[in-house]
């Protein structure tokens, strides 16, 4: 018996049911959490929302927990594991070019738009007093950075999460441990399991992740200075720099990810969730995790994402090296201290060199803006500006950080040949999982 063709094209039409999964949940946390600030503000309820922190917290902690062990398990077994000791020198020199000609393209657009749109024109600097922490910062020196590079207690840096650290010191154990042959094996397996049971972990700590983001940007919208009034007045500053990073996404890393070749759509299928918990936790870290594990399933092998990306954690934030540049731009026309293009073009060499010390210091970019404003003669009164709405500007040159050291490590990878690209059914599947 023949049956209809329209027939047959109804049955293979079949509706899929609408599920939530995890990135839409964490965007729905999202939505509540700006509706709750909003009305915390609104009617000057800011002491209540002191009651939603620990909620935001809780998940910063949760996430910080496991990134000392994600890092040093991952990296001992895929370098101890896999023989490649000898290729972490050639991928480390790689990633160190490309972070600097990409630094210098974000310092160069910080100041090129900062001298264009000038948003520090009618900005008053205030006479209120700066911190003292701040007030007497100053930036890293080169030796300073090199001896902070070494931990002289592996113990302290874990329990720091001085990502930098961990990386070193477990590259110099999987040294070692390679030097013992078949002995090492059951360390190396040790490690391989210890990996594993932490990725398992981070998908059981991301069925949190909408909470903890509802309430991380409830809390920071909630308790703003001021309320809205210190996003008015400095509207100019905040517009310039979220535009600014638009351009560097789309002037910069699009045309380097398009000139490799970079899946787009499957990158940032990956990238998506990690770059919405950065934006709402203003942490770096609290997206490592997820990154790694997004990373490695769309074909970057463990051992490439678990050294180029915490390497890029301390030496590649592109959105915060842009944000140094414009604010300086920004405090010097607020204060009416005109620079001239010689000063602007060393200002910037000299960015290139004390941000990569960013990583190491409290709150590190504030530490950095206040040593460059004393070496050029720049009133430090104007990092008040800044701090009353330093947190909107974390938020996206956070996002722009994790994104850009996501697109450096495929990038590596992709140098290294060593690029197994991941079908889109496979990534479709972890992502409906929760598993991305």
């Amino acid at each position: 018996m023949l049956k209809a063709p329209g027939l047959q094209k109804v049955k293979q039409l079949q509706i899929r049911p609408f599920t939530l999964t995890l990135t839409h949940q964490i965007i729905l946390g999202l939505l509540v959490g700006i509706a709750v600030g909003v009305t915390l503000s609104h009617f000057g309820l800011q002491k209540k929302a002191q009651y939603i922190k620990p909620f935001s917290e809780l998940f910063l902690r949760l996430i910080k927990m496991i990134i000392a062990p994600i890092i040093f398990f991952s990296l001992v077994a895929g370098v101890a594991g896999a023989g490649h000791v000898r290729t972490i020198g050639r991928m480390g020199g790689r990633a160190l070019i490309y972070f600097e000609v990409i630094a210098f393209f974000a310092l160069g657009l910080g100041l090129l738009v900062g001298n264009l749109v000038r948003p520090g024109e009618g900005v008053e600097v205030p006479t209120e007093k700066v911190p003292d922490a701040l007030a007497q910062a100053q930036a890293q020196s080169w030796g300073d950075l090199i001896l902070h590079t070494f931990p002289s207690s592996i113990v302290q840096a874990m329990a720091e999460g001085d990502v930098l650290q961990i990386v070193v010191f477990a590259i110099l154990f999987a040294v070692a441990l390679g030097t013992l042959k078949e002995r090492a094996q059951p360390v190396i397996e040790l490690c391989e399991v210890g990996a594993e049971a932490m990725f398992k972990l981070t998908n059981m700590i991301m069925h949190y992740a909408p909470i903890g983001v509802g309430a991380a940007i409830a809390y920071t919208i909630g308790v703003a200075p001021k309320g809205v009034w210190v996003l008015i007045s400095l509207a100019g500053l905040v517009g310039t720099l979220y535009a600014t990073l638009v351009l560097f996404l789309l002037l910069v890393l699009l045309p380097v990810a398009l000139f490799f070749k970079v899946p787009m759509r499957k990158f940032l299928m990956v990238v998506r969730e990690p770059a919405i918990i950065a934006f709402t936790t203003t942490s770096s870290e609290a997206a490592l995790p997820r990154l790694m594990e997004g990373l490695e399933r769309l074909g970057v092998p463990r051992r490439i994402v678990s050294f180029i990306l915490p390497l890029g954690y301390s030496f590649n934030l592109d959105g915060t090296t842009l944000y140094l540049s414009l604010a300086a731009i920004f405090i010097a026309q607020a204060s009416h201290h005109v620079m001239s293009i010689s000063q602007q073009v060393t200002m910037l060499l000299t960015l290139m060199l004390t941000s990569k010390g960013v990583a190491a210091v409290p709150r590190a970019s504030m530490v950095i803006l206040a040593g460059t404003l004393a070496k050029y003669n720049l009133p430090p009164e104007g990092l008040m500006l800044i701090l009353g709405v330093d947190t909107l500007m974390d938020m996206a040159r956070t996002t722009v950080n994790v994104i850009g050291n996501a697109l450096a490590t495929v990038l590596v990878c992709k140098w290294e040949g060593e690029f197994n690209e991941a079908p889109m059914s496979e990534l479709r599947r972890a992502r409906e999982a929760g598993e991305l």
